[in-house]
Parts: structure tokens; sequence; C-alpha cells
């Protein structure tokens, strides 16, 4: 089984937070740290394919500023300053293409930055190019982008996840130390899950959207990953915090997450109720995953943590509720791309109507899984199946919503698996839709309340020995306590 995960020496191995200190004392430039990232980047990349877009000299550049200001005394910009990134190319950038993995976007060039890119850059952060995903953002395999599959760096024959399985994988495979993410329903945590790195989905409003090519406007949320619990914190501060741009970006303060993994890292729990979500535990689930789980909530009692069963059944309702809700925004946030305003346009040789134009410029650029989804939106908003269908999963929305308050009424933080099984192999789901829904079953419900949750190591499922993560759900606004638990439960594998 060929294997591309983290070396074992040399500055890829060492954490964003060590490269960060080692910048700053001036043991090592940010030239160096980020070249050797690229370097691996080109040893590995060809057959993982995590990349879209590699952008060395952009980054060299952003280096070279960074040293120039350890080289004359001056503060760091951010605690991450001179550590590199793999940024998911859903992000508009200024200086590299955007495409959203999708054909009708090849070759985009945005004239702004996405605020999240903006925020990175004033943080003295190099960005390392553009990673791969399933096309804008819909799949759970990055199987769907249209210019290649990812892989998984613990097996090269298996998924990394989706959409974000670009990121993930370059995380895993030591190809950057910290990276960027979207999560309209799991998008974030299952690649997290799938890799063995962690990852983040921030509450809904708490990261600026602004720049990002929407999916589903209501669920989509911008979010930090790296391969440590700390790292990741250090990074949701640099882009959390209100945008006047985006109009559901929440103006308050942002939280306190780096202080919350520190306070974690002691490994102790004790005080913390933990619940365990009933409908969580549910047949189907792969032995070696209930396994792993099972393993982390005794690991959490040890370390002080009281678990406690929580009842939310309104669960049972949510791949349905999120699948008419997510496609409903697909097919009005993809109606742009027409062939007129926005993307490529196709078969305009001056002899064919603005229809027959559309129509063949959604046909080639939107690929399969894109397609099915604005149908499926189309239909639900239609005359005559608005009520029966969108209504009605908006009022599963609020039932879960208030299946979750109920939840936090009796715990502080709900853990779960992130994933029912671990990586599965590259086309084993491609032709089964349904299947390839199901595989978000344990990540939907947070995004329908807009809630924050994270997925961690947990270890190796015992028959597979492929990663499994553990997901944390915390109430809105309270990141932290995702931050807390999970370094505590880091600390104490």
């Amino acid at each position: 089984m060929t294997q591309y995960t983290i070396p074992a020496e040399g500055l890829v191995a060492k954490p964003a937070h060590e490269l960060a200190a080692m910048i700053q004392s001036g043991e090592v430039t940010s030239r160096e740290v980020t070249q050797a990232f690229l370097d691996r980047i080109a040893e590995v990349d060809g057959e993982l394919g995590a990349f879209l877009h590699v952008g060395a000299d952009e980054a060299l550049a952003a280096a070279d500023k960074v040293d120039e200001q350890v080289k004359n005394g001056e503060q760091p910009a951010s605690a991450l300053a001179g550590v590199p990134l793999a940024l998911k190319d859903l992000l508009v950038t200024t200086d590299a293409p955007t495409t959203a993995a999708s054909k009708m976007l090849e070759g985009y060039m945005s004239p702004y930055d996405a605020t999240a890119v903006a925020k990175l850059r004033a943080a003295g952060i190099p960005i390392l190019g553009k990673t791969n995903l399933d096309e804008f953002a819909m799949g759970s395999s990055t199987e769907n982008s249209a210019y290649k599959p990812t892989k998984n760096p613990h097996d090269l024959e298996r998924v990394p996840g989706g959409s974000g399985g670009g990121t993930a994988a370059a995380l895993a495979a030591g190809e950057a130390p910290l990276g960027i993410g979207t999560d309209t329903g799991g998008s974030i945590r299952q690649p997290a899950s799938l890799t063995g790195t962690v990852g983040v989905k921030p509450t809904y409003g708490g990261v600026s959207r602004y720049g990002v090519i929407a999916c589903a406007s209501s669920l989509d949320q911008v979010g930090p990953c790296a391969n440590t619990v700390l790292d990741t914190a250090l990074l949701h501060e640099i882009i959390g915090g209100h945008d006047e741009f985006d109009a559901t970006s929440v103006n308050r303060e942002v939280p306190a997450c780096a202080d919350a993994a520190r306070e974690g890292a002691s490994g102790d729990l004790q005080g913390v109720k933990i619940g365990r979500v009933k409908q969580f535990d549910r047949p189907g689930t792969q032995e070696g995953v209930t396994e792993t789980i099972n393993a982390a909530f005794a690991q959490l009692e040890r370390q002080g943590a009281e678990i406690v069963e929580v009842d939310c059944p309104s669960f049972h309702d949510v791949m349905e509720a999120y699948y008419i809700i997510q496609t409903s925004e697909v097919s009005s946030n993809l109606a742009r791309f027409d062939g007129m305003r926005y993307g490529q346009r196709v078969g305009d040789d001056g002899t064919r109507s603005a229809e027959e134009v559309m129509a063949a410029t959604r046909g080639e650029g939107f690929g399969a899984e894109v397609k099915r989804r604005i149908i499926l939106g189309t239909y639900a908003l239609s005359v005559g199946y608005y009520d029966a269908y969108y209504l009605q999963a908006q009022r599963v929305r609020t039932l879960v919503a208030q299946d979750f308050a109920k939840a936090f009424e009796r715990c502080d933080v709900i853990a779960a698996p992130a994933t029912p099984t671990t990586a599965f192999k590259l086309g084993d789901k491609v032709d089964d839709p349904l299947a390839m829904y199901n595989f978000d079953l344990f990540t939907l419900p947070l995004n329908l309340a807009g809630l924050p949750g994270m997925s961690v190591p947990a270890g190796k499922a015992s028959d597979t020995n492929l990663p499994v993560g553990l997901q944390l759900i915390a109430p809105a606004f309270e990141d932290a306590r995702l931050y807390r638990v999970g370094a505590a439960f880091e600390a104490g594998r």
C-alpha cells in the first residue's frame, strides 16, 4: 500500500506553531520553510493530486517579506507569520486562478481577494497554491473535480474525502502545515477525518464568506485546517471576525481559540460534560470506526469528562432536509453561470439564440453532480412543490436547531464519529449518489443549525488501519470549547 504521509524528519515534519517560532527566532527563514514545502509538493503531488495550482514565486515573495521584517526586528504580523498555507480553490485570489474545480471557471482570475485571503496576506502567511475539490464544493470524495481526483496519502487507492480533499491531503502528506477549507455539510471535517488531520467548521457568520464562490449560502462556512489543534486555533483567530462585505458576518469578538487550546493541552477535562447522541449510534457504521469512537469516549472519561446521552430525534430526517435546502440554494447560486455574465461561453457562433448558447455552456461547463443538484433544487423550488419540499425541509431545520439547544442544556460539547466508515476506494460510490450522500450523515446536522464543529484524529480503525476522526460540536459562538476539548483529547492520545 503506497503512502505519502508526513515524513518523520525535516521542516515539513514540524507543526506550524513550531515553524513560526523558528522563523521569528532566526533559526530558519520563511523562505527556507516555504521552499521545503514547495519541494515536497514537487516530490509527491504528481501522484497525489492535491493541488490545482502551485504559486511558487508568489509564495517565496511573501516569505521574503516576512524574513525582511524579522531581519529588521519588527513585530511579527501574526502568530503564524512566515508559515505557508494551502488554499482551497473556492476562495478568489488576484494572483492565481480560481476555478472551483470546474471547467466553467477554467483560467478565471479574480480582480479582488476573498476577505479570508486578504487576512492571510496581512498576517504574513505565504500561500503555496490552490487545492483540489469536488466541483463547486459538491461531493464527498474529491472525485467530482473537473480536472483530476485527489488521492488519500494513507492509501493512494482511496479517497481523501470531500469536498475539500485537496487541502486535507496536502496536510496529511506534508505538502503544507496549514490549510483553508469550506464546510457546507462536512467538507472540512469529513476529509480531516479520512486523512487523520484536524479541521474546524466555525460558527456560521464567524468567518467572512466574502470572495468564496457560493455553493449554498445559508450553509457555507470558511474554516481552518492543520495537523494539530493549536495550529488550527491560531489560524482560526487570523481569519475570524466581522466583515462589512458579508451580510451574514456577525459583529462580535473572535473566540479565544488559541488560549483554549493551550488550556486543553493539560489533558484535564474535569467538570466537562460531553454529550453522546443516541441517533449517531446507528447500524451500518463500520465496526472499526465504532471501536475507535468507543475508545475515544473511554479516553475522555479517563481524562475526567462526564459522558451524557442526549436524544435528538430530528436527526433521522437530516439528510433529506439538508439535500433539499442545499440543492435549492445551489440552483439559485449557479444560475449566474449562464455563458452570458459569468464563466465560459460555448457555441456562440453568431447564429444561435441566447437560450441555445446558455444550454450549450451549462451542458459543457458543469459536471454530472453539479447538474444533478441544480435539477433537484430547481424541482424543489418549482410551483406546486415549494411548500411540499423546501418549506418542509426548513421546518426540519428548525427542529434540528431545537434538538441541539435541548442537548446543550445537558452537556457542554457533543462528541460523535465524523464519518460512518474510513476512506472508501476511488470509484466505489461514484455511480451511487445516495450512498455518497449518506456518507455525510454525521456532519450534516450542525450545518443546518449553524453550529461550530471539529474533527480531531482519534486513531486508526482496527479493520482497515485507516484514520478515524472524532467530531466535536459546540453551541453557537462557543468555538473555544471545541479547541479546549480537542486539545485535551489530542494530548491524551
